[in-house]
């Protein structure tokens, strides 16, 4: 750091000096320096930036949390912020356009994130950002002038009748079976899927009522074989949890986000079917119903979207479906 420090004086002073200058200077600073600790001055410095950022993003994250933000959208919005700060070194309201699209960039350039990643991690530095302007921590944010990432839009696969009756011959607990008639007939996110109570449950109505994104609950409905899995489940049941679906295993705890995306993920594996997930099944369930005719209006109340662009980019219509109406109405 000594060295680094010697270097830039002289590079600064350099047109000013001639060479006998230059090396005369460098004597000068080298005896100077060796008095005082740079490196330690400097490595204060970048503790007490990080410092003071770190206070900054937990009022930001607390702020998320009292909006309803959950806990895995409160942990991405940390861990990308985070990172871009450590990255960066800078206060907060020192950095600049400039600073972030180098970042955005040199993410993209050194990591195998696509485009669809880069722009969330921008929005996800954007909310931070307008924060930050909006609780007068900086004049204005940096953010507004990067514009959305372009990303190109891939048409997103959907299971298949076939690939569903597949799935339900792999199962080989009532279980799974359970969860799997749920998630296709209600096309409730698997967040949503992990909350419910035995109590949420309507069997004679066939509905319940999810909490979903932002602490909003909705009344989802689900089909007569999902009742019947679900009744026959529960009386295999021998624990006094509250919860609709637990382990299969001692002590029976509510079953969490990562074990049901393992049990779905695995069951897709026996039945040779690639990258099934569940919400792969949330996107199957808008597709079949807005090919069969329900009104996208209602499909988005169902799966619990504000926008209803949100709705459409779920639902994958089917290409048969439109080369017919295109053949009655347009030929």
């Amino acid at each position: 750091m000594r060295e680094l420090f010697i270097e830039k004086v002289i590079d600064l002073a350099g047109e000013f000096l001639d060479n006998n200058q230059r090396i005369k200077l460098k004597e000068i600073l080298t005896e100077i320096c060796l008095n005082y600790h740079i490196e330690i001055l400097e490595q204060n410095r970048k503790q007490e930036i990080q410092k003071n950022n770190e206070e900054i993003l937990n009022k930001f994250i607390s702020s998320k949390e009292i909006e309803g933000c959950s806990l895995r959208t409160l942990k991405y919005y940390k861990d990308n912020i985070t990172k871009m700060l450590d990255t960066v070194n800078l206060p907060i309201n020192e950095i600049t356009t400039e600073t972030l699209r180098n970042y955005l960039s040199n993410y993209k350039n050194n990591s195998t994130a696509g485009m669809v990643t880069i722009d969330n991690i921008r929005r996800t530095l954007s909310s931070f950002f307008a924060w930050l302007e909006n609780e007068d921590y900086i004049v204005k944010s940096p953010v507004r002038r990067i514009r959305k990432v372009k990303a190109t839009k891939k048409v997103k696969e959907t299971l298949t009748d076939e690939n569903l009756e597949k799935l339900r011959d792999t199962c080989s607990n009532v279980r799974d079976l359970a969860i799997l008639e749920l998630l296709i007939s209600t096309g409730m996110r698997v967040g949503e899927l992990t909350r419910l109570n035995i109590a949420d449950m309507n069997f004679q109505e066939r509905s319940c009522i999810v909490l979903g994104k932002g602490n909003s609950e909705r009344e989802v409905y689900f089909s007569a074989k999902s009742k019947m899995y679900i009744e026959k489940y529960l009386e295999t049941r021998t624990d006094d949890n509250e919860a609709l679906f637990v382990s299969l295993i001692k002590p029976y705890n509510r079953l969490g986000i990562s074990g049901i995306e393992i049990a779905i993920r695995n069951l897709g594996r026996e039945a040779n079917i690639n990258k099934v997930h569940p919400h792969k099944f949330r996107r199957t369930m808008a597709t079949m119903a807005i090919d069969k005719g329900m009104p996208v209006e209602q499909v988005q109340k169902l799966l619990g979207h504000i926008k209803i662009d949100t709705t459409m980019e779920y639902a994958m219509v089917n290409q048969n479906n439109v080369k017919n109406s295109h053949r009655k109405y347009i030929t």
